[in-house]
């Protein structure tokens, strides 16, 4: 067990000192992430001016989730690992894994957790910069038992973010190219995924089918936790179908793994 944690350790180790020669990278984007609040300020400012609560909640609410979904997508988002994937299938990098005891998921997963600690760590800068300008405006509920079931949920959509991406760079085994699935995707999540206008303002049909997908887990459960969005209840069902849907991407991820390498021809790397 001590040789298995030691030898992953490593890979997070390479990993992060991988991502700071990109930190730049990260720190811009986090910065542009900033016209993305000062839009949805904006918008919801001009909505609430009509009516001092939508869907129940105020803008001080709405704009914490917005401003926690942002920190959730550099922490725990998924960016480019579907694609890093399909590189290394295609090129045959792929290889070398094939022939050491090492588990390439939770290798790749090990580096995805390394790169999410560098940008998380990097985007909290402009976050503390705004915090002064924002404070007036936001709103978080101070439960304990939030930040007990948050964080858990935070480390599931973590792991269901990543399958996802891993689940689609392996669909290189089949299709020489994933652009186009990775596209839709990223359109689904973000209508699905609460990205674009919290989940809860979908009418109530909708919202209920919504929390049977894996994409309500994604960004918007974690977030509504941590901002009140959902109570308990709702929060304690809510991380059993999250868990469900884990187990239920770790075996499809399983499963294309097994699968893509009976069609794998071992050539570079």
């Amino acid at each position: 067990m001590l040789a298995l944690v030691l030898k992953y350790r490593q890979a997070f180790l390479i990993g992060v000192q991988s991502n700071l020669i990109y930190r730049w990278n990260f720190a811009i984007r986090g910065l542009f992430s900033f016209f993305r609040l000062a839009v949805v300020f904006l918008l919801w400012g001009a909505a609430y001016a009509v009516s001092p609560r939508i869907g129940g909640f105020s803008f001080g609410q709405t704009l914490s989730y917005f401003l926690t979904l942002i920190f959730l997508q550099f922490l725990i988002g998924a960016f480019n690992e579907d694609y890093q994937i399909s590189e290394e299938i295609r090129n045959g990098l792929i290889n070398q894994f094939l022939l050491k005891p090492i588990n390439y998921y939770l290798y790749r997963f090990t580096i995805f957790g390394a790169a999410r600690v560098v940008s998380g760590v990097l985007v909290l800068v402009p976050l503390l910069v705004a915090a002064p300008a924002l404070w007036h405006w936001l709103s978080f509920p101070h439960q304990l038992w939030r930040w007990e079931v948050g964080l858990p949920a935070m480390a599931m959509a973590a792991l269901i973010q990543f399958t996802i991406a891993y689940c689609f760079g392996l669909l290189t085994f089949w299709f020489l190219e994933i652009q186009g699935f990775v596209i839709l995707s990223m359109a689904i999540e973000s209508i699905l995924g609460g990205q674009l206008f919290p989940l809860d303002l979908l009418p109530p049909r909708l919202f209920h089918a919504a929390q049977f997908l894996p994409f309500y887990y994604q960004m918007y459960f974690p977030a509504a936790i941590l901002t009140g969005r959902i109570g308990h209840s709702a929060a304690a069902s809510g991380l059993a179908l999250q868990a469900a849907w884990v187990l239920i991407l770790l075996a499809a991820a399983q499963l294309l793994w097994s699968r893509g390498l009976r069609r794998h021809t071992a050539v570079g790397g």
